[in-house]
């Protein structure tokens, strides 16, 4: 019997992880490591397994200790969490397996980054190979690379071994219905690791991993993490009405949601089926109203080709909503089209979308954006998985720093100190929203404690006038709709709280940029004027080091990743001009 030991890296703080807003609810994480799962699925018997989701607990020396070999899945933006824990399997010599969509696409970086601590990479979709690959660990015969040998039949899928995890401290549960979509969107990756053939889980498969769910004992949000729902409309429609069959049976036991293309607005046979299985939420990727832009970055999905509607995205969000679903967005700030943002601003505010997530535009490896920036020679360098930090990793069209203060001013209108445009956004939404007619679930005493922490604490901030006129608002005009309003304002509180720590963060690496060009001015002046003494150097250089370790303890802790590259970049700084000047400067402090 062998120990595996499935880790599961740590993300940093970000609009998707909605980190702010499960604390008031009593969670550690937003969702669970899905792909982990499905692999714990496929492990043999002669396997004991158990799951280590950084996220939510620690790892520690005893897990290592147990285990023979440790299984790691990352996305691009786990990368520095990822290098950790190579570090500490390499430390306790236990052998390392990496497998996701970061290993995929950057397994040579990785071997290199890590000094060779990974000992076997499985890239791709692993549903092909990952038995082979166990058969040569038996033998001791396993490669350093398992390849993808091709796309496999989605429904060799197996069920996903939820069991091994404490599902309450998850926020939602997640499954996945498809891999692939059909769109070729320029900055998207998704195409480029699973096609644009959507493949799918047949019904019978999907409703025992509904059942596994319900049987387990949960209940609540869950997600269909498909990158595009709809991509196979076909299917969709196939599992929809079996799934609101299951759901009426158990008295809805689930609040669905997931990611569709815009397209799904113009059929409405599959907004209709999936109200009524339960949705009640859709990610849109809406990236920008300019009808040019999405043109040039190839979402032509979002445009409307007839020419019949001047406001084609806008009517598309209201047709959605108007059908019991929320419409949250992705927006990307830095698209070579567009030249203004206050388009953007009033986009989101008309269409009455409050989870509005803006981000910069970041060129990732494969995709057609990487490969025309790079032809271009406007690529930089690799993308941090990341697109709120801050980081541009090619040349924008428009200049650098006035591109960085419209992203800045564009997040920080949606999601000012006050949310008093967040809150107009959700009496919008509310508004508008047209309750389906499904059995009304109880509120749980989970969701009462929350409610309670979120009047606690929002009330009695900069918030409070704003949310307590939502409130009563919607007291007056929905009042059917308050536990919605509850969860919309807790979610407000995580986005306005990510706004206002990413623009801190900014701001830093921009004053670092700037105390840097004045102190390589003043140490030249001292050094020339004070050529017998170096104490009134030594005297500003820890002046400057302590007012910068000043500064950077003044950023939240969740954010003070974001700032080491910059921090470490003065530092080298200031000591390359030290030793260019030949001043030597004792008790710097570091």
């Amino acid at each position: 019997m062998r120990n595996a030991l499935l880790v599961y890296p740590e993300f940093p703080p970000s609009y998707w992880g909605f980190k702010y807003a499960i604390e008031l609810l009593g969670k550690k994480s937003a969702m669970p490591p899905l792909g982990l799962l499905t692999v714990a699925g496929m492990f043999s018997r002669d396997y004991q397994l158990k799951v280590v989701d950084l996220n939510v607990e620690p790892l520690t020396d005893v897990h290592l200790a147990w285990a023979d070999m440790v299984f790691t899945s990352t996305m691009i933006v786990q990368r520095d969490s990822l290098y950790e824990v190579i570090r500490r399997c390499n430390r306790a010599g236990v052998p390392i397996v990496a497998g996701g969509p970061h290993p995929t696409t950057f397994h040579d970086e990785i071997r290199q980054e890590s000094g060779g601590g990974v000992d076997h990479f499985l890239l791709g979709e692993v549903e092909n190979t990952f038995d082979g690959f166990l058969t040569d660990i038996a033998c001791g015969t396993a490669r350093d690379v398992y390849p993808e040998l091709a796309k496999p039949a989605i429904s060799k899928a197996p069920l996903p071994r939820y069991d091994l995890l404490r599902l309450r401290r998850y926020n939602s549960m997640a499954l996945q219905f498809s891999r692939g979509c059909p769109f070729d969107c320029e900055f998207c990756d998704i195409t480029k690791l699973y096609g644009r053939v959507p493949r799918t889980k047949d019904t019978e498969q999907m409703l025992g991993e509904f059942e596994l769910l319900y049987h387990l004992g949960w209940r609540g949000s869950l997600f269909l993490v498909d990158d595009n729902f709809i991509g196979n409309k076909r299917d969709a429609l196939r599992l929809l009405p079996r799934l609101r069959e299951w759901q009426g049976q158990r008295g809805y036991p689930f609040s669905l949601f997931t990611e569709a293309s815009m397209n799904l607005a113009q059929v409405p046979e599959l907004l209709e089926s999936m109200s009524a299985a339960g949705f009640d939420m859709v990610f849109m990727g809406i990236e920008s109203p300019n009808p040019d832009t999405l043109l040039a970055t190839n979402k032509k999905q979002n445009i409307d080709r007839s020419g019949r509607s001047a406001n084609y995205l806008l009517d598309s969000v209201r047709t959605v909503q108007s059908h019991g679903l929320e419409v949250s967005g992705g927006f990307i700030i830095g698209l070579d089209g567009d030249t203004e943002f206050d388009s953007h601003i009033r986009f989101v505010q008309e269409a009455g979308i409050p989870l509005a997530m803006a981000g910069l535009l970041t060129a990732l490896k494969s995709t057609d954006l990487y490969e025309r920036l790079a032809r271009e020679g406007r690529l930089l360098g690799e993308s941090t998985g990341d697109n709120t930090d801050g980081t541009l990793n090619f040349v924008p069209l428009l200049p650098r720093e006035r591109l960085m203060a419209e992203y800045k001013r564009v997040v920080g209108a949606l999601y000012d100190p006050s949310l008093k445009n967040y809150f107009e956004r959700c009496l919008t939404l509310l508004r508008r929203w047209r309750r389906v007619n499904r059995r009304r679930r109880r509120i749980r005493w989970a969701e009462l404690l929350a409610a309670a922490r979120s009047l606690r604490r929002q009330v009695l901030s900069r918030q409070g006038p704003a949310y307590l006129r939502f409130l009563l608002r919607v007291l007056r005009e929905r009042p059917a709709m308050i536990p919605e309003a509850i969860r919309l304002a807790i979610m407000g509180f995580h986005f306005e709280k990510i706004t206002r720590q990413t623009i801190a963060a900014d701001d830093f690496r921009r004053y670092l940029e700037t105390e840097l060009e004045e102190f390589k001015a003043r140490i030249v002046d001292l050094a020339r004027t004070h050529r017998a003494s170096v104490d009134d150097a030594g005297a500003y250089v820890r002046e400057v080091l302590s007012g910068v370790r000043s500064r950077y303890d003044q950023l939240h802790v969740d954010f003070r990743h974001a700032v080491h590259g910059a921090v470490t970049s003065f530092e080298e700084g200031v000591m390359t001009q030290l030793e260019e000047l030949g001043l030597e400067i004792g008790g710097q402090p570091t």
